[in-house]
This record gives C-alpha cells, sequence and structure tokens, in this order.
C-alpha cells in the first residue's frame, strides 16, 4: 500500500484508512471536472482510477482488472499498451514530435496521407488533419459550404442530418445532431439542421425487413431533398449504425440510394466514420458495405488504435479544386489546429494501419462476431428485451419496461446505470447508452472474454429489470 502511495504522492495529509483507489479519486474529485458526466453521481458513483492497461484489461490502483467492453469510449482496436505501437510512439518522440503543419510537412503525415487514400473509397484523393471526431465534423461542414460558396451558391447554407443521429459536441458537430440529452441545453446557440428520418431497422412497421425500412426513408428523403436542395450544403450521415444515438442500425442499401439522391439533388454526402470506421462494421470502412464512396470522410477514434488524439478529412479533388486559387481570389480554406498532422499521432496511425496489413484483423473479427452473436441470442426471449442487434463487433441489446408495446423505462430509473454498476462489481466495463446495453469491445478479445462480457451483462439486465 505505502508503495502504491509513493507512486502517486499527494501533496495532502492522507490517512491509512484510504485505499490506492480511493486516495486516487479523492484528488481527482478535487480538481478534475469529467466528460458527460453528473459530478455530483461520484457521491455514489465509484470513481474508478486505472494505472495500467493490458490488452483488452484495464486495471486500477488496487490491481483489480476490468475487461474493457467498450474500447474506452470506441478508440481502442488492438489493446491497451500495445507493443508495436507503443515502440513506434518511443522511436517517433526521439525523431520529431511536432512541427507547425501551415508551410511545413514531415514525412509520417506524408506518408499516413498516401495509406489513408490508398485504402478509402475510391475517388478520396485530399487529406485535411485535424484532432478529434468533432473537429473532423466541423472541418466537413465548414469545408461543404465553403465549396459552394467558391462555387457562387452562397445561398446553400443548410444540412440534413438523420433524426437520432450524433456527431460530437463542439457547435457546428452538435448542430447536426438529435439526441436531445446533448443538443438541448445549447439549443439557442445550434444551427438548424433539416432532419430526415432514420432508416433504423428497429423502427420497421410489422412485417418489414431492415431493407424496406431503408426504400420507405430513402423516398422521405427524397422528399426532403425535392424541397430544400437549393439551400443544401450537404446530408451528413453516420454508416450502418447511429452510435450514440442508440446503437440503431440499418441496412447499406439506404447508403447506395442516398448516394445516388445526393448526386441527383446536387448536395455533399458526408459519411461519418468516426465510430464506425476501421473494421468495426465487418469491413475496413462501413461505406464498403454499400459500395458508395462520399464526398466527405471523417475518421478518428480507431485511427491511432486508440492511444492518441487525430482525425482525418478525405475529400475529392473536385472538392479541393474549388479552393485552389491566388491568394487574392480569397478562396483558401482557412481552418487550423495547432496540433494538426501531430508526428505522434500520425505515427501511431501508421502502425495501426500497418497491424491491419501484417494480421487477419477482419477476418478474426467475423470469428469473433459470430461468436458474439451466438452468446447473445438467448436474450432475444427476454421479457425486457426488445431487440438484440449487431454489425460486425458492435452489438446492442434494448432493455423496455413492456416488450409487446415496447414501452421504455422511464429514464429517471437509470436501469442501464445499474448494469454499469454491476459490470464493474464483476470485472467488466460497460457504459450503456440510457437502456441501451452494448458491446464493442477491442480486436484482441478472445472468446473467453467475449463469454465474461456477455455473463456479465446478461447478469447484470436481469439485476436492472428488477423491481426495487
Amino acid at each position: 500500500m505505502l508503495e502504491q502511495h509513493r507512486r502517486y504522492p499527494d501533496h495532502s495529509p492522507m490517512t491509512d484508512q484510504l485505499d490506492a483507489n480511493a486516495a486516487l479519486a479523492q484528488r481527482d474529485l478535487r480538481h478534475i471536472w469529467h466528460p458527460c458526466t453528473q459530478m455530483h453521481d461520484h457521491q455514489h458513483v465509484p470513481m474508478v482510477p486505472i494505472v495500467r492497461g493490458e490488452g483488452p484489461w484495464l486495471i486500477d490502483a488496487q490491481g483489480r482488472r476490468y475487461l474493457d467492453g467498450i474500447s474506452s469510449w470506441w478508440t481502442n482496436l488492438f489493446g491497451h499498451a500495445n507493443p508495436r505501437i507503443a515502440a513506434a510512439l518511443a522511436e517517433q518522440a526521439r525523431t520529431l514530435e511536432h512541427v507547425i503543419f501551415a508551410g511545413f510537412t514531415h514525412p509520417v503525415a506524408i506518408e499516413l496521407a498516401e495509406q489513408l487514400v490508398q485504402i478509402t473509397p475510391p475517388g478520396l484523393e485530399k487529406v485535411f488533419f485535424a484532432d478529434n471526431g468533432s473537429a473532423a465534423v466541423e472541418v466537413a461542414l465548414k469545408m461543404s459550404f465553403h465549396y459552394w460558396l467558391n462555387q457562387g451558391h452562397g445561398e446553400k447554407t443548410r444540412f440534413i442530418a438523420l433524426t437520432g443521429s450524433y456527431h460530437g459536441e463542439t457547435l457546428g458537430a452538435l448542430s447536426v445532431s438529435d439526441v436531445a440529452l446533448y443538443r438541448k441545453t445549447y439549443a439557442p446557440l445550434l444551427l438548424t439542421p433539416i432532419l430526415a428520418p432514420s432508416p433504423d431497422a428497429y423502427e420497421a412497421e410489422p412485417g418489414e425487413s431492415p431493407e424496406q425500412v431503408a426504400t420507405r426513408r430513402l423516398e422521405a428523403m427524397r422528399i426532403l431533398l425535392e424541397r430544400h436542395a437549393h439551400e443544401t450544403c450537404a446530408v451528413i450521415v453516420e454508416p450502418l449504425v447511429q452510435c450514440a444515438g442508440g446503437m440503431r442500425m440499418h441496412h447499406p442499401s439506404y447508403l447506395t440510394g442516398l448516394r445516388a439522391l445526393c448526386d441527383h439533388y446536387g448536395v455533399h454526402f458526408i459519411a461519418d466514420e468516426i465510430a464506425v470506421g476501421f473494421g468495426r462494421t465487418g469491413t475496413l470502412f462501413a461505406c464498403e458495405q454499400a459500395h458508395v464512396a462520399p464526398d466527405f470522410m471523417c475518421l478518428s477514434k480507431g485511427l491511432t488504435g486508440g492511444t492518441l488524439p487525430l482525425s482525418a478529412v478525405l475529400t475529392t479533388q473536385h472538392v479541393y479544386d474549388a479552393f485552389y486559387a491566388e491568394y487574392n481570389a480569397g478562396k483558401a480554406f482557412l481552418h487550423s489546429h495547432s496540433y494538426t498532422g501531430n508526428p505522434l499521432a500520425c505515427r501511431a496511425a501508421l502502425e495501426t494501419l500497418a497491424i491491419f496489413r501484417d494480421e487477419p484483423v477482419l477476418e478474426r473479427n467475423r470469428m469473433l462476431s459470430a461468436h458474439l452473436a451466438k452468446r447473445l441470442a438467448s436474450l432475444r426471449d427476454h421479457p425486457n428485451v426488445a431487440d438484440v442487434r449487431q454489425r460486425g463487433m458492435i452489438a446492442a441489446v434494448e432493455l423496455v419496461a413492456d416488450k409487446a408495446t415496447r414501452r421504455d423505462f422511464p429514464a429517471e430509473e437509470r436501469r442501464g446505470l445499474r448494469v454499469y454498476l454491476h459490470g464493474l462489481e464483476h470485472g467488466a466495463l460497460l457504459r450503456p447508452l440510457g437502456n441501451v446495453i452494448y458491446v464493442m469491445p477491442p480486436y484482441v478479445v478472445g472468446e473467453s472474454e467475449i463469454d465474461h462480457l456477455v455473463d456479465v451483462a446478461v447478469t447484470g439486465i436481469a439485476r436492472a429489470v428488477k423491481d426495487d
């Protein structure tokens, strides 16, 4: 215990009654304001100090292990403290840690851009680097608007997004999001998007297939574009899975149809692959399953394997050409971040892509996905489960108060929080989205670890749905 205290020194008196976790939590809560958190909750919800990572496991200050069932907010692909990525970072840190990216460049960013162009859908030829997913969405929105402005169409100032969508929490990204929990407080500050009904297969009519839902929702999109294309810059979607909106999933044919509609009505198609890219849905990028190429593709999260913040927006030569002019024309895209193209982050991304090349990642993921589906199947008959859905390495269970009517549990009952707390007690990090219990593990899990996640989720659900 004293060793632990020496490793994490405090500048205030520490009593012997405090264990290593509690000591760190106490120090944390003195000064740190955590994201997406009502800090008052920590009067009864434990703060978990993690001091080490090992593959899919997180290890706290007392040596307790937690299986990272959500890849630390969907970022981690190849395990914590991955030795290949760590070695690459160490080498890069001894060579070049950062350099201004305006007027300067460096080999690591150049190589990463070249590789991203090679592996993303055809036609995406230009790469703009930023720091995180929200920043990438901001770049794509601004770039789309600015493209139309440079083309003499300044009347195009609006965006179409899907109901239930989530694209980030900076003001621009939040403007094209439709999750009330995040949006409602800041609504007076936000742009107003045009909302198209989601192709979410959970919203199917009786007897309707996911593909039929997609067809019906495409017709609704067509009607919106017929009315609003003249003022619309772009349609932005999360391909195949609307993640923060509840892991809602749709058929790939929706993306195929959307690409055709965007072409017909002259608006851009922005694919937000921040959460679903890099193998999450079964293919390297979700758009591949629809055989489409967007006008803008936003990437982040898994781009660096979950080690450092980095994002990229890929776009076409045609879009790039609309900004390429003499300085006095005033057409340059004047958007920047201090850490744009950071060499350390780019090097982590290159090593992540190398792992995809060197190892049968997607093939292994398909086997793991099949095992996950098999283990979750029994929940389909649970009286408080309305839906069990899966796309690749993303699976979700929809908890309801009444299966027949799909009546939700009241939000204030916080049933999902009960699953989270149960998970911590049993060595698993499960962080539900409301009453949607999901798993999105790192790709280095084994079948036994998937078994552990599902077992903990099942027993956590049984505990959560029980009336007090």
